[in-house]
């Protein structure tokens, strides 16, 4: 194994402020913001997405997926319930497709489709001190891990996209303030993502993925009625196991790995493919995300990638501010 760095190597801006006592802002502008209301969005919604819409509380959100009917992953989203609507946030490069996917059941009843992608913005504060700014900022004291506050013409809701604790902020029309936070790059927002053990769609996770694979567990309700692609989806669920799944890749150096290279275990054989892969400066060595086989999934497990030694790890990497009880 090469030599440790320091911690304070060249950090890429907002890295620290997220994991070391300040606050890091994350422009989050370009995911797709999509309005769904009227008196029948929740029983065509729910018919779509693997959780259960119907327990869903006014002012609260939940992870959600929407399936195939093969039960593969065409998009994972945040599903806010807010007074008057119900609003789908999705990652950027699945906006359209979740866009095309609800828009055609708007002539089937009382469903109304609006995207407001383009007229709103959104950013996310994360650290630890991230809810103390935001009750500065706007008064947000105790709003649980699903809670949605209202404050004038913003959207707030807790979230975590980094292990620490956090904010995201919808603002439709006046611009957002950022006041005392950092901005954090683009790259640091990627080690902060893999840190936290969260999938990216089109990298860590695609149409090829069964939804069970990616470790979007809490976006699965198992006990809501049918939906599109709930056969399969249950049905790997009473087999006890998928065949793979995604997980946390640990390796013996601090240089970069290929993303897309085989993972294999001790007697050469392929077990798995990376995913995604970065330089933790907190862990000060090598991580990544990827999928491997059932059979090899228990941390610890030894692997290699190329000519380098590293492990199965568990998920999230970094137990930040978010895991605080």
């Amino acid at each position: 194994m090469s030599k440790a760095r320091t911690v304070d190597r060249n950090l890429p801006a907002g890295y620290a402020a997220v994991r070391d006592g300040g606050v890091g802002w994350i422009d989050l502008s370009a995911r797709g913001r999509i309005s769904v209301s009227g008196s029948e969005a929740v029983m065509f919604l729910n018919g779509l997405i693997t959780n259960d819409l119907k327990t869903l509380g006014e002012n609260s959100w939940m992870a959600a997926a929407f399936p195939n009917v093969q039960g593969r992953l065409l998009a994972a989203v945040r599903v806010i319930r807010r007074g008057g609507d119900i609003l789908l946030d999705t990652e950027a490069v699945t906006h359209d497709k979740v866009l095309k996917l609800i828009e055609r059941f708007t002539f089937a009843g009382d469903f109304k489709v609006r995207d407001l992608t383009d007229e709103t913005r959104q950013i996310s504060f994360q650290a630890r001190g991230a809810r103390e700014l935001l009750e500065n900022m706007y008064g947000v004291a105790d709003l649980p891990r699903d809670g949605v506050l209202q404050h004038e013409n913003l959207t707030i809701l807790r979230a975590t996209h980094t292990a620490e604790d956090g904010f995201d902020v919808i603002a439709e029309g006046a611009p957002l303030e950022t006041f005392a936070a950092t901005e954090v790059s683009a790259e640091s927002a990627e080690i902060l993502r893999i840190e936290a053990g969260i999938a990216r769609y089109g990298v860590d996770m695609d149409e090829t993925n069964v939804v069970t694979e990616t470790n979007l567990d809490d976006a699965v309700s198992y006990t809501k009625g049918c939906y599109l692609g709930q056969e399969i989806i249950v049905r790997i669920k009473h087999r006890g196991h998928v065949a793979k799944k995604l997980t946390g890749l640990r390796f013996e150096t601090d240089q970069p790995l290929q993303t897309g290279a085989a993972i294999k275990s001790t007697d050469g054989k392929e077990i798995g493919r990376v995913t995604s892969v970065t330089f933790s400066p907190n862990l000060q060595t090598t991580i990544g995300l990827g999928y491997v086989r059932y059979e090899h999934l228990t941390p610890g497990t030894p692997i290699r990638v190329d000519n380098v030694a590293g492990s199965v790890q568990s998920l999230p990497f970094v137990r930040g501010s978010w895991y605080d009880r």
